[in-house]
Formats: C-alpha cells, sequence, structure tokens
C-alpha cells in the first residue's frame, strides 16, 4: 500500500511537472503575425501535440540536483523540446517514415502540406537556437557558462550527435547490422539529446567539469537503455498496450536488439546499463530522489 502511494505521488508530481514545462514552452512560442504566419501556426501544432516532455524535465531536474534556481534554464528547456519536435516532424514526412498520425493526431505535413511540414521542422530548429541565445540578455554575466551550453545544445543535435544517428539508421534500413553500428544509432539518435538535457542542466547550475562528463555518461546510459525497452516492448506488447502498432521493428526489416541478441539477452542488457546509470547517479555529492524515480520509470516503463 505504501509503495502503492509512494508511485501515485511520484506520478501526479510528474503531470505537475510536465504542465510547468508546457506554460514554459508556451511561453516562448512565436506570435502568429505577418504574412508568414501559417509557419508559426504549424510550429505551435507540432509542438503542443502533447508527449511526456522527456528531455527537458531531465535538463531541469539535473539543474534544480546542482542547485540551479535561475530562471536562465528556461529558454533552453523550450530550446531542446523545439529540438526534439523538429525531428519529429521530418521524421514523419513522406521521404522518412511518411506516418499520417502522431500521439493520435494527424502530423503536420497531413495537416499543412508536405512544403509547410518541411519548413516546420527547419523553423523549430533555428527558432531553437534564437530561443536560447535570449539567455545572454537575461544573466549577461553567465555569457561563458551560456555559450558552452549552447555549444552542447548544437553538437548533441547535429552530424555528430542526434542527426549522425539518424543518418547511420536511413542507411541501414533493410540491411542486417551488428551490435557495434546499432549501439552507435542508439547513441547518437536517442542517446545525444538526452546527453545534452542533462550535460546543460548541470552547466548551467555550475556543475563542475568531472560531474559535467559523469552526467554525460549516465544520459547515454539512460538512452540505450530506453531504446533496447522499445525493443522489447515493440515484441512484448501489444497495440493498445503501446499506442502504436507492435512488430513494425520485424515487418520493417530493422535490426534490434531483440533480433540481435534475442529477447532475455535484450531485458538483461537494459538491466545492466541501466543499473551502471543508477550507480553513476547515486556516486554524486548531489541527489535528486525524484530523477532516480524518472530514470527508472522510463526505462522499465510499460509503454
Amino acid at each position: 500500500m505504501e509503495k502503492s502511494m509512494s508511485l501515485n505521488s511520484w506520478e501526479k508530481e510528474r503531470e505537475n511537472k510536465v504542465k510547468e514545462l508546457e506554460e514554459i514552452i508556451v511561453s516562448y512560442l512565436p506570435k502568429q503575425e505577418g504574412f508568414q504566419k501559417v509557419i508559426m501556426e504549424a510550429m505551435e501544432y507540432s509542438l503542443m501535440a502533447g508527449g511526456k516532455r522527456l528531455r527537458p524535465m531531465l535538463m531541469m531536474e539535473t539543474y534544480r540536483m546542482f542547485g540551479g534556481t535561475s530562471d536562465i534554464i528556461r529558454p533552453f528547456l523550450a530550446a531542446q523540446e523545439m529540438i526534439h519536435t523538429y525531428s519529429l516532424v521530418h521524421d514523419d514526412l513522406p521521404a522518412m517514415d511518411n506516418d499520417e498520425y502522431r500521439r493520435g493526431r494527424k502530423t503536420t505535413h497531413i495537416v499543412y502540406g508536405e512544403d509547410m511540414g518541411i519548413l516546420a521542422g527547419d523553423a523549430l530548429l533555428n527558432y531553437a537556437f534564437e530561443t536560447a541565445s535570449k539567455a545572454f540578455d537575461m544573466k549577461p554575466e553567465a555569457s561563458r557558462m551560456i555559450g558552452k551550453a549552447l555549444q552542447v545544445l548544437a553538437g548533441k543535435a547535429g552530424i555528430y550527435g542526434m542527426i549522425g544517428g539518424q543518418v547511420v539508421d536511413v542507411a541501414s534500413t533493410g540491411s542486417r547490422i551488428g551490435k557495434d553500428k546499432l549501439d552507435f544509432i542508439y547513441e547518437l539518435k536517442t542517446g545525444a539529446l538526452i546527453e545534452s538535457s542533462m550535460m546543460i542542466g548541470a552547466i548551467l547550475a555550475g556543475a563542475s567539469e568531472a560531474e559535467i562528463r559523469t552526467m554525460e555518461r549516465i544520459a547515454s546510459n539512460v538512452g540505450i537503455a530506453f531504446q533496447i525497452q522499445d525493443d522489447i516492448l515493440d515484441v512484448t506488447s501489444t497495440t493498445d498496450e503501446l499506442g502504436k502498432p507492435v512488430h513494425s521493428d520485424e515487418k520493417n526489416e530493422k535490426t534490434t536488439y531483440v533480433t540481435l541478441r534475442g529477447l532475455e539477452k535484450a531485458k538483461e542488457d537494459v538491466e545492466r546499463i541501466s543499473q551502471e546509470a543508477l550507480t553513476l547517479l547515486s556516486g554524486l555529492s548531489v541527489e535528486n530522489p525524484y530523477l532516480t524515480w524518472l530514470i527508472k520509470e522510463l526505462i522499465h516503463r510499460k509503454k
């Protein structure tokens, strides 16, 4: 009973934090005006389609764990969600996954047309950096710290981060790949934005270089374990439970941890990798019980 009540309280806290994050994100949306206002509408449609707000939440909770209290984090929270959203908008395009629905709603290119879908993704990526750079005006004396955070934001989203992972994933479609390449895809495509979220939270709170690197390692493990759990759910869950089609990896002839190592080995990998992340987290001189719960919940989720 106590465990159930504790779980319910954590879930309630997460709901409240999602609301807080969505208010922050909305506050940074551009006004829908001018001859180009259709692009602002498409940006908002894409950005406010729901979701866990996982990346800004990890950023915020890491920032708080290291003692951050300033509003300087706010533009970075919004910027990170804009970058994540642009990647989804482009993923859904006919040239990529050709998806008509996401989170129960029609995808951006279906509603606004393929041309505006492309431009909405471009706009969100560019506006993310316009938004993050507002931190310079908020706290000019922290310019060096803000610049470092911007470097991480850009690097982890680019060709050595998320885009790099996506490139290898797309180029590997329909062919069998080995574990080294699969790890590369998972670490970059899924892990990179999780890494930048936790690193930026630490940077802007004034964490040491060693602590920032530890957060990068924790986030890398969380990202890989998160993706392997996704592979497992694709095999073990139902469409109703997951909220999206199951067995899609098999249908698309995609190499996953399950196809490479088998279901039981994949489950063992999730446990091993997630435990490494939690051990590193508990070894820090600071703590955030909610962040620990959130990481466990993300890795062992059922949907």
